[in-house]
């Protein structure tokens, strides 16, 4: 999309990958990690009744797990927002690709594609030792930015709720 730079963040880094509505707009649309931005009212909507991940997450969970995180918007020539993603990461070793979701009236115009590349290229600077995610129907999409399968499913374990 773009990748012009902005403000420094809490991180005392740059970040903002894009500008306001009309500024730095690439077939129409532009990537910014500005968290003002963020609807967060349309994205608990979106998460909370139509990603299959996420059907009935409540708004505070939502708004919680958003400040934990580095958070991604895609927004159209009027500045709506129209995509989604976050990226739990300590900036230092590890990060992990969560909650991408774009808005149906904006599908199969490659703002997937576009928004996970966007991912990437932010988080290439740290060095990452690795970056990972979910999908259940996904794979194809993310193939293209550089996700491959796990190499070695037996090393991975996961810590589901407590009861």
């Amino acid at each position: 999309m773009t990748t012009t730079t902005r403000d420094e963040n809490a991180y005392g880094e740059q970040d903002g990958l894009g500008s306001g509505p009309g500024n730095g707009l690439v077939d129409g649309y532009a990537i910014d990690t500005d968290p003002d931005r963020i609807d967060i009212g349309r994205v608990h909507h979106w998460l909370s009744t139509d990603a299959f991940w996420a059907l009935g997450r409540s708004r505070d969970l939502v708004e919680r797990s958003m400040r934990g995180s580095l958070n991604f918007g895609v927004y159209d020539a009027e500045g709506t927002q129209v995509a989604y993603a976050r990226v739990v990461t300590d900036r230092a070793t590890f990060a992990w690709l969560c909650d991408v979701y774009v808005d149906p009236a904006h599908r199969g115009r490659g703002l997937g594609v576009r928004l996970a590349t966007a991912v990437r290229d932010h988080l290439a600077p740290y060095e990452l030792k690795r970056t990972l995610l979910a999908t259940l129907d996904a794979h194809e999409l993310y193939a293209k930015v550089g996700f491959v399968p796990v190499s070695d499913p037996t090393r991975l374990m996961i810590l589901g709720p407590m009861p």
